[in-house]
C-alpha cells in the first residue's frame, strides 16, 4: 500500500569549556521561522524527540503493522505487550522485531563549546502543513540522522521517512515501489532526503530506495555542474531470495533531487551508486545486497568513502568507490591520483541480477580488516568517519551493541576497537594503519542516570534498564591552528532496554595531535561530554552549519 499522508496536507579552548552539559530544549520551533538562520562556525546537532503517549501502542495489537496480508507472517496471537508509554514501549521488540514508531526531528544549533543557540523542526504532521513537504526519523533507530555538508557547504542534508508522526514499523516498511511480499511489516512508505540551507530552508526527494530498512546518510554534490546525492543505508526484512527492487535499492544510491514539492514527486526505479560482493576476495557470494549494508559516507579527496559496521553478512570495515577499475584487482586497494567523482548511476545487467547481483565497483582500503564478519574472530564496528588530511583518518567505532547477558556493562568496558580509531597512511606501502583508538572520558560500560529513566532491572529483559556508552557513532571534525584537531561525534549505548537505539545518548568531543602516532601520548587525551538526551530523547547527527563561503580545506563532507 502507498502511504501518501503528505499529500492531503496542503572560543575559549575546548579543554576548558566544555564541561557544561547544558540540557536540550524540548523545543516546537516550526519548520517556517523567518527569523531562523545557521551562523558559519556553530555546529548542527539532529535529535529526535518522542511524542510519550500510552495510546501509540495499544497493548494486545498484532505486529507487525498489516503482518496477515504478507507471506512473512505476524508474531503471537497475545499481541503488542507493552503500550506507548516511554522506554517500556521498546520491549515490544521482543515480540516484533520489525518494532518501531516514528518521531519528529530537530536540529540544534549550537556553538562549539555546545551552548545552545537555537533550534528548527524539521516539518511533519504535527505542524501546520509544509508545502515543500514532511519526514520524520524511527526514533529507536540509532543508524538514522546521519548530517553532511553538501560539496559547496551551503547546505545540509539527511534522511528519513514520508510518514506521519507516531506511525509504528515505519523502518521496516517496504517503499511503494519496492515491494517484498515476504517482509512481515506490510505497509509502504517512501524514504527522502532532505536538504535545509542557512535559512531554515527545506527541500525533499522522496524514493524508493531502502525498502525493508533504512536510509542513513546522504551527501549533496553540487558543484562543477553538478546536482545529484550521493546516499548510504541499508534495504530488505524478507526472505531470501530477495526481489530485484530490494537489491537494487540497497548499500549506495545515486539520487537526483526533486525539484517539486513533495504532493508532485512520483519516485520511479532506484538507481545504485556502487556495491561490493566478497567475490571480489575470492570467497563464496553472501545474501545477495547485504555485503552493501552501509552505515557511513564521506567525500574526501573526489573519493567517495563508505562503512559498513552491522549484519552478518560482508566485511565490516572502510570502502571507497572506484571510478577507474584498476584500484583493487583482488578487492583492496588505496584510489588512484586524480579518479573523477562518480557522477552516474552503476551500470548493471537486469537479466542477471538475481543470480549474480549487482558488479562490483568498490575496494576495501588498503589496511582496514578484510575477513568477514561470519568468520572474524575480532570485528569492528566502524560507523562514520572524517579525514584530518589526506593521510590521516578518524573513525568512529560504535561497538558491538552486546546485551546479551548480566555482563553487558563489563563486556562493553572490554572493547578494543570501540571509541575513536586514528588510521595513519603509509605512501610507500600505500597503506593504512591504525595508530591507536581514543576512549579515555567515554567511560565504556559505566551506567548513567537520565531524569525519569527508570533504574533497576528491566523485567521484560531481566538486565538493568541504566545506559552505558559503548562506542561512537556520527561525528565531525576540524584542524586548529595549533597543529591539533577537535572532534565531536555522539555516543551508542548498551542497556537492558528492548531497543539501545532509544537509550538517552551523549554528544562528546576530544582534541588530538595530529602529527601524534604514538598511543602512549594520545593516552593522555580525554572525551568531554558536550550534550547529553533528556528524557524521550536521542542524538544523532553532528555537522558544521551551512554557510555560504568557500570550501574550508580544514573540514570535510564528513
Amino acid at each position: 500500500m502507498t502511504n501518501r499522508f503528505a499529500r492531503q496536507r496542503i572560543g575559549a579552548t575546548l579543554a576548558l569549556v566544555l564541561f557544561g552539559t547544558g540540557a536540550l530544549a524540548h523545543a516546537d520551533d516550526s519548520w517556517n521561522r523567518r527569523d531562523f538562520h545557521f551562523f558559519p562556525g556553530n555546529l548542527v546537532l539532529s535529535r529526535s524527540v518522542y511524542d510519550n503517549k500510552a495510546s501509540n501502542v495499544q497493548v494486545g495489537a498484532i505486529l507487525p503493522v498489516n503482518c496477515g496480508s504478507t507471506t512473512g507472517g505476524c508474531g503471537a496471537a497475545s499481541g503488542a505487550p507493552f503500550d506507548g508509554t516511554y522506554p517500556y514501549l521498546w520491549n515490544n521488540d521482543l515480540y516484533d522485531g520489525s518494532f518501531g514508531i516514528t518521531a519528529r526531528i530537530y536540529l540544534d544549533q549550537i556553538t562549539p563549546d555546545g551552548h545552545l543557540v537555537d533550534t528548527l523542526q524539521v516539518p511533519n504532521s504535527l505542524l501546520p502543513a509544509a508545502p515543500e513537504g514532511e519526514l520524520v526519523t524511527s526514533f529507536s533507530s540509532k543508524s538514522e540522522l546521519a548530517l553532511h555538508l553538501s560539496q559547496d557547504h551551503k547546505y545540509l542534508t539527511f534522511m528519513g521517512y514520508v510518514a506521519p508522526v507516531n506511525t509504528l514499523d515505519v523502518s521496516n516498511s517496504n517503499t511503494p515501489g519496492a515491494i517484498d511480499p515476504t517482509n512481515p511489516d506490510g505497509q509502504a512508505f517512501y524514504r527522502a532526503v532532505a536538504t535545509v540551507d542557512r535559512k531554515g530552508h527545506f527541500t525533499f526527494t522522496e524514493t524508493n530506495a531502502y525498502s525493508g530498512n533504512n536510509g542513513r546518510a546522504a551527501i549533496l554534490i553540487n558543484r562543477h555542474g553538478a546536482d545529484y546525492f550521493y546516499t548510504a543505508g541499508n534495504a530488505g526484512n524478507g526472505g531470501n531470495p530477495q526481489p530485484a527492487g530490494i537489491v537494487l535499492g540497497a548499500g549506495a544510491q545515486f539520487i537526483s533531487p526533486a525539484h517539486l514539492p513533495e504532493i508532485s514527486q512520483h519516485p520511479a526505479i532506484t538507481t545504485p551508486l556502487a556495491s561490493f560482493s566478497i567475490t571480489a576476495l575470492g570467497l563464496k557470494a553472501d545474501k545477495l545486497g547485504k555485503d552493501d549494508n552501509f552505515r557511513g559516507i564521506t567525500v574526501h579527496d573526489n573519493v567517495v568513502y563508505f562503512t559498513k559496521g552491522s549484519g552478518g553478512n560482508g566485511v565490516n570495515t572502510v570502502y571507497f568507490v572506484d571510478t577507474t577499475g584498476t584500484a583493487c584487482p583482488n578487492g583492496v586497494g588505496v584510489p588512484v591520483a586524480g579518479a573523477p567523482l562518480p557522477s552516474a548511476p552503476l551500470a548493471y545487467n537486469a537479466s542477471t541480477l538475481l543470480t549474480n547481483g549487482l558488479p562490483t565497483n568498490m575496494c576495501i582500503l588498503a589496511g582496514f580488516p578484510t575477513t568477514p564478519a561470519k568468520t572474524a574472530k575480532t570485528l569492528s564496528y566502524p560507523f562514520s568517519l572524517w579525514f584530518a588530511d589526506a593521510n590521516t583518518l578518524y573513525v568512529a567505532d560504535e561497538g558491538d551493541g552486546y546485551a546479551g547477558g548480566a555482563d553487558l556493562y563489563t563486556h562493553a568496558a572490554a572493547q578494543t576497537t570501540a571509541g575513536l580509531q586514528k588510521w595513519v597512511y603509509d605512501g610507500n606501502s600505500k597503506t593504512w594503519s591504525l595508530a591507536y583508538t581514543l576512549k579515555a572520558g567515554l567511560n565504556l560500560g559505566q551506567a548513567y542516570t537520565v531524569g525519569g529513566y527508570p533504574t533497576g532491572i528491566n523485567t521484560a529483559t531481566n538486565l538493568p534498564w541504566s545506559p552505558a556508552t559503548d562506542g561512537l557513532r556520527n561525528l565531525t571534525g576540524q584542524l586548529d591552528d595549533d597543529g591539533k584537531v577537535t572532534i565531536w561525534a555522539t555516543t551508542s549505548t548498551i542497556s537492558g532496554n528492548g531497543d539501545t537505539g532509544a537509550d538517552p545518548n551523549q554528544l562528546v568531543a576530544i582534541r588530538d595531535t595530529l602529527k601524534n602516532s604514538d598511543a602512549s601520548v594520545a593516552a593522555k587525551e580525554e572525551f568531554v561530554t558536550v550534550r547529553s538526551a533528556k528524557f524521550a530523547e536521542v542524538l544523532r547527527g553532528i555537522s558544521f552549519a551551512p554557510d555560504q563561503g568557500p570550501e574550508r580545506s580544514d573540514r570535510d563532507q564528513h
